[in-house]
């Protein structure tokens, strides 16, 4: 045998030696590593990490919850354009391969062999798959080989199809957007088959490197990736040269635009995290929960605004207060301010409810230049805010408008701008805060609610958690309490002075009226909508406070927040905004007890339901209806239907393959219907002739309410009512500071409450509540409430329940009927406690 001949079978005999023991340590390791493979089962059933997301009734979104922003899609979903440019990108070879590119292992073995580590790594989409789902990102040989074995079961396993959908809906793309239809969203703020071939090749750029190839971040990269991928989709002939120019033409157009909700609506979504956070904890946020609210977009968007015109408005009364703060001139030269440092401290000041900080770099007689944070100036002339302001002086004292700008200002002082109609104009933060809430009194639906001014400035919500007194608000409870005891609204309480002796207070109590003045024998019903506080008080007495408190206790309120004496008649109770709207829904609703409710249904991540609310509905037409009493709900849920688009009871675990359309159930009636109705009545006239009569703009006879102004005064509240909506607006300040003088429900908190319930109630028809049986309408004499004499000229007309209606005559002055009392009977007084 030649030496030829020996070397040659040497090296075959070598080869076969080395592939064996190469199949022997790969059989090895496979054996090794086999038993502790996950099942590729589970990929069928994997469970992607979605936000939670909240939607408004009308289908708007509210806000995101979770640290990953994803948007499933499926793989029919995806643009072939897409898929192209992916597989092009990523792996051209993925439909020829079974999981395994041999080409792209040696070329990352050769990398391994001459720098030492796995550069490339030569992973097929298959074997990104395995990686992304089961594995670390670990560059070591034991997790490679482990990567290998799952993609090799993984494609005898799964379809092409199944295993692209899942590498596109896993991967990271950048601005915390994981998968295609997330980045979609982000870049372009289009769901993914609205974007053309130019952006669908951006994104498939971004897997290899989301931060270096980021259009956001680094536009010049990403555009030499995005035009290499349309050069190889060209030369795979994936798309035709026509299409290649035309893509490779096109600039970058992304820019961020996230999960930006479509109105502003914080405090409604962040009631809806607390509880599904209660309810699911820390799988609220990656579970792919969509909830819907019984928030209206329109309706809150009018809350928002009214709001923040109320509290621009009382700040404005309330003068133009110190500066802010003063930016350091020290170092600078000689009238040259230091912009570059102020530039930075003012990008790091917060805009509060629209109102940007910028310093003043230079100050004229009737103008100034402010510095924003972004390197720009703004001139703000003597038109634009600076010949308006009136200094603050204090609570109830402004001073005189200044003579020029630099009576004011000084350069380095920080102020606050806002955008105008033609630019910017001065503004300040106010300091009072409002919040405002709104229900269907139906059922207790949420439309619209604010917790105060600015959420990112304090995410406190005064709606729900602010304890306050609601002063004379609370009176229609007091005088619905009488009413179902026995008195009329023609009944007679003396409006006069009284002094209480008590050895728990420090002092004696002299109770009085806003005014100072008393005004003798006063109607029941004139005493609510003058809000007469001594009036109030004698009636509690006559009442009885156990009295009042047990009848009150059914509208919510509860019992160990109301103060056993005769304070109580003032509204000197504690009470949440929410709190009081939820029993001026009673009243609005015809005396039915319902509960405030946000969340209406909750949705999987595959958009299937599987919770709807459980409410209680007032319905007069279902009161022989056992549930209307309270009892339990009956076992086929359908028969106790009232509407079929109301909210329904959560299924239980046993029910919930079997969920129907939503239902809902009677609530129990828990004030008499004709005290409901005189009572609504009273209300009315608060609004036609009483302390909130600027509500009279709005030019509906169907408006019932009653403002509230603590004593200070330091709250002030409106709560007002239709059938279809009722809401309460308060205003104060969160240290319970004074208000002013002047400030009080009708001029503090009635403004805001007319703002939202203008739009609220323009496309609704007028919808008065319908007088029940027992109810008569009689001529009485103003003076004493008793019958009219036959002829009285100045007699009025009265309702009563039938058998409250007086049987005596009153007595005519001089022998004959009265021509006239000599008093005003709309006269306005305010209610001050």
């Amino acid at each position: 045998m030649s030496i030829r001949n020996r070397a040659l079978k040497f090296i075959a005999w070598s080869a076969v030696f080395g592939a064996a023991s190469i199949i022997a340590v790969a059989a090895g390791i496979y054996l090794y590593l086999s038993p502790s493979l996950p099942s590729v089962d589970a990929l069928r059933d994997v469970q992607l990490q979605i936000p939670l997301r909240v939607f408004a009734a009308d289908g708007v979104l509210i806000g995101e919850f979770g640290e990953k922003k994803r948007d499933p899609v499926t793989y029919g979903e995806v643009p072939p354009d897409l898929i192209n440019a992916i597989l092009a990108a990523e792996d051209d070879r993925f439909l020829q391969h079974h999981g395994v590119d041999l080409t792209g292992l040696l070329r990352a073995a050769g990398e391994l062999v001459s720098t030492g580590s796995i550069q490339s790594g030569g992973s097929t989409i298959t074997m990104q798959v395995a990686k992304n789902y089961f594995l670390s990102t670990d560059r070591t040989f034991t997790r490679k080989f482990t990567e290998i074995l799952l993609a090799l079961r993984i494609e005898r396993e799964l379809s092409k199809e199944e295993i692209l959908e899942l590498y596109v809906n896993k991967i990271y793309l950048g601005n915390r957007a994981y998968g295609v239809g997330a980045a979609a969203q982000i870049y372009y703020g289009k769901p993914i088959g609205e974007l053309n071939l130019a952006q669908l090749a951006m994104i498939a750029g971004l897997p290899k490197a989301p931060s270096s190839f980021n259009p956001l971040a680094n536009p010049s990269r990403a555009l030499a990736r995005r035009n290499w991928i349309l050069g190889r989709m060209l030369a795979l002939g994936k798309i035709p040269r026509e299409r290649y120019d035309e893509a490779r033409s096109q600039p970058v157009t992304a820019s961020y635009h996230g999960t930006v909700p479509g109105f502003d609506a914080p405090w409604a979504a962040e009631m809806v995290r607390t509880e599904m956070f209660e309810r699911y904890g820390e799988e609220a946020y990656t579970s792919g929960f969509n909830v819907i609210t019984t928030i209206y977009s329109k309706l809150q968007a009018s809350a928002d605004s009214a709001v923040l015109a109320g509290l621009t408005n009382y700040d404005d009364r309330h003068g133009y207060r110190k500066l802010e703060a003063r930016l350091d001139l020290a170092g600078a030269p000689a009238g040259s301010p230091p912009l570059d440092d102020w530039r930075r401290s003012l990008s790091t000041t917060p805009t509060i409810a629209g109102r940007e900080a910028a310093a003043v770099v230079a100050v004229a007689d009737k103008q100034l230049t402010a510095l924003r944070g972004n390197g720009e100036t703004v001139v703000l002339g003597w038109k634009d805010g600076l010949g308006s302001i009136k200094p603050y002086l204090s609570v109830d004292s402004v001073g005189p408008t200044p003579a020029s700008a630099k009576a004011v200002f000084t350069v380095g002082d920080v102020i606050r701008i806002m955008p105008a109609k033609n630019g910017w104009r001065l503004a300040q933060v106010p300091q009072a805060e409002a919040a405002l809430v709104s229900l269907n009194p139906q059922d207790g639906a949420i439309l619209a609610i604010v917790g105060g001014l600015d959420f990112a400035q304090s995410k406190f919500n005064r709606a729900t958690q602010a304890k306050r007194q609601p002063g004379s608000a609370f009176k229609p409870f007091l005088y619905a309490s009488a009413l179902e005891h026995g008195f009329t609204t023609a009944s007679i309480i003396n409006d006069a002075p009284v002094v209480f002796e008590d050895k728990r207070m420090e002092a004696t109590w002299r109770p009085v009226n806003s005014s100072g003045r008393f005004y003798g024998p006063t109607r029941l019903r004139k005493a609510l909508y003058l809000s007469r506080n001594l009036v109030s008080i004698r009636l509690l007495r006559s009442v009885g406070i156990k009295n009042t408190i047990d009848y009150v206790k059914q509208f919510g309120f509860q019992e160990a927040d109301l103060p056993r004496d005769l304070s109580l008649a003032l509204g000197t109770l504690t009470i949440s905004p929410m709190e009081l709207v939820t029993a001026y829904a009673m009243l609005a609703n015809g005396g039915y007890r319902v509960s405030p409710y946000l969340i209406k249904e909750i949705r999987d991540a595959q958009g299937d339901p599987i919770y709807f609310a459980q409410t209680r509905v007032a319905c007069r037409q279902c009161e022989d209806d056992p549930l209307a009493t309270g009892s339990q709900p009956a076992a086929d849920a359908d028969d106790a239907a009232i509407t079929a688009d109301a909210p329904a009871a959560p299924p239980t675990e046993d029910a919930a393959q079997r969920l129907q359309a939503p239902t809902a159930l009677p609530a129990e009636r828990v004030m008499d219907e004709r005290v409901n109705y005189l009572i609504t009545s009273m209300l009315k006239d608060v609004v036609t002739r009483g302390t909130a009569t600027r509500a009279g703009a709005l030019k509906r006879p169907d408006l019932g309410g009653k403002t509230g102004t603590t004593n200070g005064p330091t709250d002030a509240w409106f709560s007002g009512y239709t059938r279809s909506v009722v809401t309460t607006t308060w205003l104060g300040f969160d240290q319970n500071e004074f208000l002013g003088r002047r400030e009080f429900g009708g001029s503090a908190a009635l403004p805001i409450w007319i703002d939202y319930m203008k739009p609220a109630l323009a496309d609704q028809p007028i919808d008065d509540w319908p007088q029940p049986d027992g109810i008569a309408t009689v001529r009485i004499d103003p003076e004493t409430g008793l019958l009219a004499q036959p002829q009285q000229s100045d007699a009025i007309l009265e309702i009563f329940r039938v058998e409250n209606v007086p049987t005596e005559y009153a007595h005519p002055a001089g022998g004959g009927a009265r021509s006239g009392s000599g008093r005003r009977e709309d006269a306005v007084e305010e209610d001050l406690f």
